[in-house]
Formats: structure tokens, sequence, C-alpha cells
């Protein structure tokens, strides 16, 4: 790599560090390309990337970014799998990680948080945003449907009054 790529990288990893809602760091030494094409794809379905990156070049694009205090996760062989939803990457490379024993979950980056294997667990265990998106339109549509079965209750209870009062009125 000459200079000026190295800059280019630099600069996009940058971005990535900006602008991600969570990065996770791992190893993944031993695994294969299609583990990894498996990893890339579980990632892009999610809605995240995953990027090789040399650590050095890494720790340079940390250099003032809020979440610095990762580079000390940035030795051997890592791989950052990222995403602007704050649970989708971490959600991926746990579950990556119960299948793939080679890949090793190191901590990442929510943010100005740091996180440890544990945090990043942790995170994976949280709603995605779709999910809360869904429970609050739950929430939302609930009293309206509440409203819509007591308005609509006194007519079917009148109904079911008048049709026992014909059936009364027939057996007699």
């Amino acid at each position: 790599m000459d200079r000026a790529q190295k800059e280019k990288v630099v600069e996009e990893l940058g971005q990535i560090f900006e602008s991600s809602g969570v990065v996770v760091v791992a190893h993944y030494t031993g695994l294969t390309v299609s583990e990894m094409q498996d990893l890339r794809a579980r990632a892009r379905d999610a809605g995240g990337s995953v990027r090789v990156a040399k650590n050095r070049l890494a720790k340079i694009a940390l250099e003032g970014k809020p979440c610095e205090s990762m580079s000390d996760l940035l030795t051997g062989m890592t791989v950052l799998t990222y995403s602007e939803d704050p649970v989708a990457a971490a959600k991926v490379a746990e579950d990556f990680a119960k299948e793939n024993k080679k890949f090793e979950i190191l901590g990442g980056a929510m943010g100005e948080n740091a996180l440890d294997r544990a945090g990043v667990e942790a995170v994976s265990k949280m709603p995605s945003r779709e999910e809360l998106i869904a429970s609050i339109v739950g929430c939302i549509g609930a009293p309206a449907s509440n409203i819509a079965g007591a308005i609509g209750a006194p007519a079917s209870n009148i109904a079911s009054i008048l049709s026992t009062i014909e059936e009364k009125a027939e057996a007699a």
C-alpha cells in the first residue's frame, strides 16, 4: 500500500468509527473464506458491515474519536463488525461467535462507551430499532382498539339481549 491508499483507508475507518452506532472487534484467526463470507452476508442482512483493516491504520483512525479507548483491542488478526443500528452488529457478531469458536469477540464501542466482551453480549440482547418501533406502534395502537371495542360493545350487548328476548318469545 502506498501512502495515498493508507490515507484513504484511515479516512474510511474514521467515518466508520464516527457514524456507527456500535463497532465490535473480534479475532478471526482460522476462519475460512466461506465462513467470512457468511459473516459478511449476515451483517449485510442486518444492515451492518464487516471490515478487516490493519490495526495500525485503525488506531490512527481512532485518534480523536469518541471511541478511541477501544484501540487497546486492536492486536492480532482483528475484524470490525459495525452498524448504524446500535444493536445489529452486536447481535450478528454474538450469533456468529456461538456457531464458530474461531471467531472470538474481544469487545468494541457504542458511541463514547467502550465495551468489553460482556458489554457486547449485553448490547446484543437489547431489542433492535425495528423491534422497538414495533412495540411503540403496538402501544399506540392498543388504546385505539380498546376505544373501538368499548364503543362497539354496547351495540353487541343490546343485540345479544334482543336475540335472547326473541328466542324466549318464540319458545312461549
